[in-house]
């Protein structure tokens, strides 16, 4: 396995590929690597003869009081788990090669970036947007894959590699749980033992929903209701959002669904050892089966 740091170095490694007839698959990462990720390399692993694999802690997609700095870079073991999924590069820039001195573009997908996290992360979608177009342009890959987790993250993503014309494929890799439902995240290492065991709230939030549809209710502000009852359960969790969603637009779902909806869920909950909390995403997309004689 390959690490490189230059931009230029990487765009060579990749042109050459390319002129070989071969594909090239980007995944990327902002480090702290854990089973999720290595499933995103083993579905680039799967459609592409060179994977590479990004690892950047992006200073943009931060806001103020967020944990920058304490977000961790245990970049040798992140290498070696690269190594042991089958990646072939790991790229791994400096700030300053991604971003020159001087530098002043920007990418910014207004719309999609909006709602949810982008309401109570002013900025962030921004930082994401641009640091992703970066990424592409570096490595030039024919597909990039990315987790489902971060559900607004990949529609922005993808609505701006359709914008931009960038001829890559966005691919989605459905959410990977541990063993008690929840969602996989580099940030639940912060989580303390009672935090941890009341974050599981998420997952069953979402299960209460996903039930609640399959009985047949169909009312957006009871399976609302529902979602933040089962949420209060725990004690140490705040709510910042539960809402439903239009799957595509991101718009709010109708009154009454009768299409699928996707229900999105952010937790903050007590840090271990510090002030910051630690915030918590999870998602489902609520498919209501469609009345008897009309397609689903």
């Amino acid at each position: 396995m390959r690490i490189v740091r230059e931009v230029e170095e990487l765009q060579r490694l990749s042109d050459a590929e390319r002129a070989a007839g071969r594909r090239v698959a980007l995944v990327p990462t902002m480090g702290a690597l854990h089973a999720g990720h290595l499933a995103l390399v083993a579905e680039a692993r799967r459609r592409a003869d060179l994977v590479v694999v990004s690892i950047f802690v992006n200073p943009t997609q931060f806001g103020p009081g967020e944990d920058f700095a304490a977000y961790p870079r245990p970049f040798e073991a992140d290498a070696a788990r690269c190594r042991e999924a089958g990646a072939d590069v790991v790229f791994a820039p400096s700030v300053e090669a991604l971003y020159p001195h001087g530098a002043e573009t920007i990418v910014e997908v207004e719309r999609l970036a909006r709602p949810l996290c982008g309401a109570s992360r002013p900025g962030h979608f921004r930082g994401v947007a641009t640091v992703v177009t970066k990424l592409l342009a570096a490595a030039r890959p024919h597909v990039a894959v990315f987790g489902e987790k971060d559900y607004q993250q990949l529609a922005v993503i993808r609505r701006l590699a359709r914008d931009l014309l960038l001829g890559v494929e966005i691919v989605g890799v459905p959410i990977l749980r541990e063993a008690d439902g929840l969602a996989r995240s580099s940030r639940n290492v912060f989580l303390g033992a009672e935090a941890r065991a009341q974050a599981t709230v998420l997952r069953r939030a979402l299960l209460a929903a996903e039930g609640a549809v399959a009985a047949g209710e169909r009312r957006s502000a009871a399976l609302l209701a529902l979602v933040r009852a089962e949420l209060e359960k725990a004690p140490l969790a705040e709510l910042d959002y539960a809402e439903l969603r239009d799957p595509e637009s991101l718009e709010p779902a109708p009154a009454a669904l009768a299409r699928p909806a996707l229900l999105a869920l952010a937790v903050r909950f007590p840090a271990e050892g510090g002030p910051r909390a630690v915030r918590l995403i999870d998602n489902t997309v609520l498919r209501p089966a469609a009345p008897q004689g009309e397609p689903s």
